[in-house]
């Protein structure tokens, strides 16, 4: 079976060589799915077109030779300024209901200070890097000595279950190597799908989940389907941003998705 759709800017070709790959009981509704499938790639194709033009050039992207977990990072390694206005919406969507909030990665502390702006029990981070420890962490514990604060030294993957639950999590960390990267950047929906099973097992009834997205301003069916294997319901909200032209991480539009996943 073969289909086709044309338009002046491109051709697809869908062709299927297994009869028996989406096999409804009826051949109308084989039709109807192949046709719905491809109408939503093709727009999808003219969506990405109209936001590609907003993108920014971005600075050449460093290999990831060097295992980075205890890597002595600028600032702006860390996290970029361009991130501050995502940082304020994740933070708000996880502590809506207060509670008890668990962040992976720590970085600057930018994202713990806007945590503790709102009303929450108790504020824990799960940070790997020791000088990110020693240089942000520990101000900001002394900042707040009269808060619930605790941090958990080590990745994540090592310490994660020796937690217990939360009201809200947040996960806003990065590959550490480029095997990392290839793995859960170029190989997965968005890089914390690794971590959805996780932040599941980890939150209360009724929890908040959130995470860098990787989506412009919609998310696919794909990403969609991923969340509700381990969530019962989700919400998106389109933040804009100003993206420096030099910007070094892995995004370059000018809107990003944030996503509130509940438990």
């Amino acid at each position: 079976m073969k289909k086709i759709k044309r338009s002046k800017e491109f051709e697809v070709i869908l062709t299927i060589h297994d009869d028996n790959f989406i096999r409804p009981p009826k051949d109308t509704q084989r039709n109807a799915v192949l046709n719905r499938a491809l109408k939503e790639f093709v727009g999808d194709l003219k969506i990405l077109n109209a936001q590609t033009q907003h993108f920014v050039p971005g600075a050449m992207q460093e290999v990831l030779k060097d295992d980075r977990q205890q890597k002595i990072m600028e600032a702006q390694e860390i996290m970029e300024d361009w991130q501050i206005p995502l940082m304020q919406e994740m933070a708000r969507v996880i502590t809506e209901d207060g509670g008890d909030i668990l962040e992976i990665g720590f970085g600057r502390g930018i994202s713990a200070e806007m945590i503790l702006d709102f009303p929450i029990s108790s504020y824990t981070a799960i940070e790997c890097n020791n000088d990110v420890i020693n240089t942000y962490f520990k101000a900001f514990k002394e900042k707040h000595a009269t808060k619930d604060i605790t941090l958990v030294s080590g990745l994540w993957q090592d310490t994660i279950d020796t937690l217990d639950v939360y009201d809200g999590i947040l996960f806003h960390t990065y590959p550490l190597n480029d095997d990392e990267y290839m793995q859960y950047v170029n190989g997965s929906v968005t890089f914390a799908e690794h971590f959805f099973s996780h932040a599941a097992k980890h939150l209360k009834p009724g929890g908040a989940f959130t995470y860098f997205s990787n989506e412009i301003d919609s998310l696919s069916r794909e990403h969609q389907k991923s969340l509700l294997n381990h969530f019962s319901s989700f919400t998106v909200r389109i933040v804009p941003l100003e993206m420096p032209d030099n910007v070094h991480d892995t995004w370059w539009a000018n809107t990003i998705v944030v996503i509130k996943a509940i438990k």
